[in-house]
């Protein structure tokens, strides 16, 4: 039996799978009958093609939003529903036996590189890395407040100064996801070049919602070139996000575990969440290792504990102690790369481009990258790091930032 086309609603009519009591739309934004097709050839178990899997997925992540209220209409994403099954259920299983333990610590970290390079080749928004971030952060401290002070060996202090780590954490990585900085317009360029103001968008255009300005005209902006995708002048050191669908003063790179560009706006809340994060990490690191292994040295604790299988709940924390200290590891070498780039004055887009051209030096095995186009000295470079411009007027804080 075919079905009949879509037709616009009429006043009485109940609401389609794309309606809002809000808003009545004269048009249907997704096609419900080849929704409906792709479901029922589902249900039938017939052939499916791998463009209407894809796109029924997106249909129904983008249409299953919470209600307008306080925080707008919100969009849900299946991709933050993994971490936060997957999460538990592998540490769990990892604390059951050593052996297990090895294979899905190993594992885990492949899988994670792996649907990173999937989601960065095809220049896909995923929430995916920033909610196995925050859900990690949270698993983390309930385990704490569950299984590590009922031990007795954590006081309250201690309790209160890993509660303060994790909220500061929150709240430069809520500053950090209010904007890198969008280039909008000719102003942008024009006030560039000395680095004393640009205008920013909100956290929306941090989030995929990012409408880039009208078009200038670019034969008015001398030595300014023309980025040949949003169509707006560029000025120097800054770049096009694919991902964001903009170009980003001073970009220094997309960062997916924030779902968000680094650039001149909030590169220093981002080395501000990094230097955060990593202090409470190993803060409380220390404090579990202490709890479960009080007779050994922490880093020999770390590495041979004996007896920490005998029960559970002293293996899952010893799980979970590795778990964060391979996080933890690999965001203290993103930070010291950071510190590296800064130091030499050079952004991360910067040293990847001149790599790839064959204009920059390598120094001290490769670790450092030297174009010396920027730098002016260690003490000048940090000074106009800490001191570049950042947004002019702030909008308050909202729940909605974070992602």
């Amino acid at each position: 039996m075919k079905r009949e086309r879509f037709k616009p609603p009429e006043p009485d009519d109940p609401l389609c799978c794309c309606g809002d009591a809000e808003q009545q739309r004269d048009n249907c934004c997704c096609d419900c009958d080849e929704l409906d097709d792709t479901c029922d050839r589902w249900i039938r178990c017939e052939h499916q093609k791998p463009s209407s899997v894809s796109w029924a997925v997106a249909v129904v992540s983008e249409r299953l939003g919470m209600p307008r209220g306080l925080l707008g209409s919100v969009r849900f994403e299946l991709s933050v529903l993994p971490p936060m099954v997957l999460l538990p259920l592998l540490l769990r299983v990892a604390a059951l036996h050593c052996l297990l333990g090895i294979v899905v610590l190993t594992s885990l970290p492949g899988l994670v590189l792996w649907y990173y390079y999937v989601t960065h080749r095809r220049k896909r928004r995923t929430l995916f890395f920033l909610s196995l971030a925050l859900f990690s952060l949270a698993y983390m401290y309930y385990l704490f407040l569950t299984e590590i002070m009922p031990r007795g060996d954590v006081s309250n202090l201690q309790l209160v100064t890993v509660t303060t780590g994790m909220s500061l954490t929150l709240i430069s990585l809520v500053r950090t996801k209010r904007g890198p900085g969008f280039v909008t317009g000719p102003s942008d360029s024009v006030s560039h070049g000395n680095d004393s103001q640009f205008h920013n968008k909100d956290s929306a255009s941090c989030n995929g919602a990012y409408k880039s300005a009208p078009l200038v005209s670019i034969e008015k902006q001398v030595g300014i070139k023309k980025c040949p995708l949003c169509k707006l002048p560029r000025p120097p050191r800054a770049g096009h996000c694919r991902i964001c669908g903009g170009c980003v003063l001073r970009l220094d790179h997309h960062c997916v575990w924030i779902n968000c560009c680094v650039g001149q706006a909030n590169h220093r809340d981002f080395l501000l969440t990094l230097l955060l994060f990593l202090l409470t990490s190993l803060y409380g690191i220390s404090l579990v290792l202490r709890s479960v292994c009080p007779r050994q040295s922490l880093l020999t604790a770390l590495l041979y504990c004996p007896g920490v299988y005998s029960t559970y709940s002293t293996a899952l924390c010893f799980t979970c102690v590795w778990y964060s200290s391979i996080v933890t590891g690999g965001l203290l070498h993103l930070l010291l790369l950071q510190l590296i780039n800064i130091s030499y004055n050079i952004t991360e887009r910067e040293a990847q481009i001149a790599l790839r051209n064959k204009t920059a030096r390598r120094r001290f095995w490769g670790v450092v990258v030297d174009t010396g186009v920027y730098s002016k000295g260690f003490r000048h470079n940090w000074l106009q790091f800490l001191t570049m411009a950042t947004i002019q007027d702030r909008s308050s804080l909202s729940l909605t930032d974070v992602v």
